[in-house]
C-alpha cells in the first residue's frame, strides 16, 4: 500500500483518502499542498484485493457513502467532497 507523505505544518495526523482520476480529490490535494500543512494521502483505486478491500472498509467507518474525497483529521473531523471552506475552518486556515 504506498501511503504517499506530503511534508509541511504539523497540524495533527491528516489523511486523505482519494482516487487517482477524481478531480475533486485532486483539488483538495492542492488545497492542503497550498495550505502547506503535513498529510498523507491514499490512491484507493490502485490498490487491489484485500489490500482494497481493507482501506474502503476503513473509509466507510468515516464516511459510510464510501464516497471521495474523504478526508480524516485527526480521526475526529471528516469532511468528504470538495469542501474548500470547511477544509480550512478544520485546519484554522483562512
Amino acid at each position: 500500500m504506498e501511503i504517499v507523505h506530503v511534508p509541511g505544518k504539523n497540524l495533527g495526523k491528516i489523511m486523505l483518502y482519494a482516487l487517482s482520476t477524481c478531480v475533486w480529490c485532486g483539488k483538495t490535494k492542492q488545497l492542503l499542498t497550498d495550505l502547506g500543512v503535513e498529510f498523507s494521502y491514499l490512491y484507493v483505486d490502485l490498490l487491489e484485493g484485500e489490500e482494497r478491500a481493507r482501506v474502503l472498509k476503513e473509509v466507510e467507518a468515516y464516511n459510510p457513502n464510501i464516497a471521495f474525497p474523504t478526508l480524516v483529521i485527526n480521526d475526529e473531523t471528516v469532511i468528504v467532497g470538495y469542501r474548500e471552506d470547511e477544509i480550512r475552518e478544520a485546519l484554522h486556515a483562512a
